[in-house]
């Protein structure tokens, strides 16, 4: 893609042809790519009042708008996400996956090529391991599905005292989790938590609000790990550290380790440091 460039072909300007140049005081909306006053680029990861890219990072993310090959394309093609899940349920489809990236529009088009992938790999890694390979669409051990309803909650459990069971590529569970994930994207997962495992591109949704805005027992989001250089290791500690890391699972790990270096090799990238927790 051209930068800055006049477009000459039928074919829509991309977000850098687009850009603004940032101005502070400016609303900025979700997925609004902006030209620094340096030349560099940022896409804001939140609405926000003109805050400073420089300083306000959880607001901001750097964007690559030239080299390293299309920042606005997901860096794992379809075949290759054949070739990572040779086995996977019809249920979670690649074009399911595709249309729940713009929920989330710094999610791995972030940064240079190489970390673009390395997040892309890490994602699916994570959720290679929590599906069996996308295999599993619900939980399999239906003697926990009770155990996912907080009554503390004011909302309680509106659709059912075993309603909230993990479900999706990254097995969502609980009743506050399924509430604060639909309220992010817009869908009503509290009343409606069937929606994870009938609706493809909500399952993945799912998925990537949590990739993208959750901590768990970590420190950081696992985008906020895999964008600032902290490792694959951070992404494992935030999705289930508590009960893996730091020796509680070594196997666990071991797993979730190796698929992100199998998927890294797919993609021909390097999988960097700081792969365990």
């Amino acid at each position: 893609m051209a930068v800055l460039a006049p477009v000459t072909t039928a074919s829509a300007a991309g977000p850098c042809d687009n850009a603004q140049s940032w101005t502070a005081g400016t609303w900025y909306t979700t997925g609004t790519v902006v030209r620094y006053t340096d030349g560099r680029y940022y896409i804001a990861e939140h609405d926000n009042p003109g805050y400073d890219p420089l300083i306000s990072t959880w607001y901001w993310d750097p964007y690559t708008c030239q080299g390293g090959g299309d920042p606005g394309a997901f860096p794992v093609s379809e075949g290759q996400f054949n070739q990572m899940f040779p086995r996977r349920n019809s249920f979670y489809t690649y074009n399911g996956l595709v249309a729940a990236l713009s929920a989330y529009p710094g999610f791995a088009k972030t940064g240079s090529k190489e970390v673009r992938q390395q997040e892309a790999a890490a994602f699916l890694a994570n959720v290679d391991h929590e599906t069996g390979g996308l295999v599993y669409v619900v939980e399999q051990n239906t003697a926990n599905y009770p155990h996912y309803c907080d009554r503390g909650q004011p909302y309680g459990c509106p659709a059912g005292q075993s309603a909230y069971y993990g479900r999706g590529p990254l097995q969502l569970s609980w009743n506050f989790n399924y509430k604060a994930a639909g309220d992010a994207l817009g869908i009503n997962l509290l009343n409606n938590p069937s929606l994870v495992q009938t609706d493809a591109a909500v399952s993945w949704k799912t998925a990537l609000w949590y990739w993208n805005t959750q901590r768990g027992p970590g420190t950081m989001t696992p985008h906020d790990a895999m964008v600032n250089s902290r490792g694959f290791g951070e992404t494992i500690r935030s999705i289930n550290g508590s009960l893996e890391c730091n020796g509680g699972n070594p196997g666990q790990v071991q797993s979730r380790v190796s698929s992100y270096q199998r998927f890294a090799s797919l993609l021909g990238v390097a999988p960097g440091g700081n792969l365990y927790c």
